[in-house]
């Protein structure tokens, strides 16, 4: 079974939030490149920490806005949260080491992407997130095989939850 994409009304931040977990959960112990896409205040931040606390952080996730990016240790598994909002240009990526973070073993979460093309490595998986009536809208595509079996392990588990 492939999946090309998968989509979720969120209807609220911890809507949102638990979108962040089940994506973690189907991650498995596996690296990835995750784009989140989605205006300002879309909820990007937000889904990273559901994703990043259900993998075991425990504290705070802020948006690394003025650093580019924030390192996280998770088990075996170094994650990073990059936020390319404030990016000069593209080529600064090169300057920090880019290519160091991009490791297969290694979980790295993008917002703002399209503001590092031709410097980022493709997703696996990009989510974009849109306003929706008083919630969001989360659509959920696969860019690679492993973003295949990430969304497959998603939708799998979400037609096996029963909603109250």
């Amino acid at each position: 079974m492939t999946l090309a994409a998968v989509q979720f009304q969120l209807a609220d931040e911890q809507a949102t939030v638990d979108l962040g977990g089940r994506v973690a959960k189907a991650l498995g112990d596996g690296g990835a490149i995750v784009y989140l896409q989605g205006t300002l205040g879309a909820g990007k931040t937000t889904l990273t920490r559901g994703l990043l606390q259900a993998l075991g952080h425990r504290g705070a996730v802020k948006s690394p806005t003025y650093t580019l990016v924030e390192p996280y240790q998770l088990g075996g598994r170094g994650a990073f949260h990059f936020d390319l909002y404030r990016l000069g240009s593209p080529e600064e990526l090169e300057y920090m080491g880019i290519r160091d973070y991009f490791l297969d073993q290694n979980l790295c979460i993008v917002e703002w992407p399209e503001r590092g093309a031709g410097f980022l490595p493709g997703p696996d998986v990009t989510v974009d997130l849109n306003a929706r009536g008083t919630g969001r809208l989360a659509v959920l595509t696969a860019s690679t095989e492993r973003g295949n079996e990430i969304l497959k392990t998603l939708f799998m588990e979400s037609t096996t939850t029963t909603q109250p």
